[in-house]
């Protein structure tokens, strides 16, 4: 892995990439984007943000790439969404969770590299497709209904319905979701009723798997719509490709507390491996909260679990190429900055305000690793 930092003080912009680059097919870049000067008006800190991306493209590494996807972290979705300038490109998925470092926005970016097909379908769909296998990547699921089971049941079926149109499933394509909760301490009950539901519809139980995901604090500019979802799919994936992961030593199964998704999944490919892991927090094999009250020490237990179900994909943490941090706490922002100031500061990141499901946590944190790895007989990325 390769890791890059770019300074543009001209428009008080910071960029950090993580590079996979493999000898053929297809190169990825995850990177964080963010503004340095939390003074700047939003206007002004949206309008660098735009300039920021076009400049990015002039980078080396940067050149052939193009651009998929990209998350606005923001401060007040209801009022800055209208900033957000919409690119025929690549898609967009907001999020109201702020960046804890004062600013009003942050991104993360993810572009590949390659002779692939890329289009945009639509203003919430991202098709990349190369030889028998098809990535899809979608935005800004919602339908403001005002209830919260109501709303997951709508977006899973539409999702669902979305993937059977191209021959798809929910259990065997759907790699990773996101799934944002206005109000979680309040709505997060409903919303995992409702996605329970359509599991058990879909034949996905504890029987059989669930699905790697992010389920947390997030609002939409619609301050109607308690739900909203971005998810990933594969089309034309093989079963033998995907593997679930446990750590049971540091981890217990989500279904023991009643909520239904993977603490992480490893997908092969015939050059690569990509390890996405959950939201993940400060919890033993128990389900019980380690160290209540104390972030440092939750972080620390987050980080231990998080390399378990790394070393179970036999990557650890300099495969990292992304991560997202959510703190409860605007408080314990500093502690936490400080820490990964002096470790892991390389890998992109992101840091935001987003309570977390469970209010005795203080932290969770998601990340993605790529390794290199040679799967013959297996379709490339």
């Amino acid at each position: 892995m390769k890791y890059i930092a770019i300074e543009w003080d001209d428009l008080k912009m910071q960029l950090q990439a993580a590079l996979f680059m493999a000898q053929e097919g297809a190169g990825e870049i995850h990177a964080s984007l963010r503004i340095t000067d939390p003074c700047l008006s939003a206007e002004v800190q949206f309008r660098y943000t735009e300039m920021a991306m076009a400049r990015i493209t002039e980078e080396p590494p940067f050149h052939n790439a193009h651009l998929i996807w990209k998350r606005f972290f923001v401060s007040d979705a209801a009022n800055q969404s209208a900033l957000v300038v919409d690119d025929a490109r690549s898609i967009s998925s907001i999020v109201q969770q702020p960046p804890l470092n004062g600013t009003k926005v942050a991104l993360w970016l993810y572009y590949v590299t390659g002779e692939q097909l890329i289009r945009r379908e639509g203003h919430h769909l991202m098709v990349q497709r190369h030889g028998g296998i098809t990535h899809r990547y979608t935005t800004q699921l919602q339908l403001p209904l005002k209830n919260e089971y109501a709303e997951t049941e709508h977006l899973f079926n539409a999702y669902i319905k979305t993937l059977q149109h191209h021959h798809a499933s929910l259990g065997e394509n759907c790699i990773r979701t996101w799934i944002y909760v206005q109000g979680v301490d309040i709505h997060y009950v409903g919303m995992v009723k409702a996605r329970a539901a359509a599991f058990e519809r879909e034949g996905l139980n504890r029987e059989t798997h669930y699905i790697a995901s992010t389920a947390i604090e997030g609002r939409q500019a619609d301050p109607h719509a308690l739900v909203s979802m971005d998810a990933y799919a594969i089309e034309g994936i093989r079963q033998d490709q995907i593997t679930h992961l446990y750590a049971p030593s540091h981890l217990n199964r989500t279904h023991d507390y009643g909520v239904t998704f993977e603490r992480g999944t490893a997908v092969d490919f015939a050059d690569r491996r990509h390890v996405y892991i959950s939201g993940t927090a400060s919890i033993n094999n128990k389900g019980e909260i380690e160290h209540p009250a104390d972030v440092m020490k939750q972080l620390e237990r987050t980080w231990e679990n998080i390399g378990m179900l790394l070393s179970e994909a036999d990557c650890n943490t300099t495969d990292l190429v992304q991560m997202i941090v959510y703190l409860r706490d605007i408080a314990d922002y500093q502690f936490v900055n400080d820490y990964f100031g002096n470790h892991y500061t390389e890998i992109p990141k992101v840091i935001v305000l987003a309570p977390v499901c469970r209010s005795g946590w203080l932290i969770e944190i998601e990340c993605m690793a790529i390794k290199m790895m040679e799967k013959r007989g297996f379709p490339d990325f």
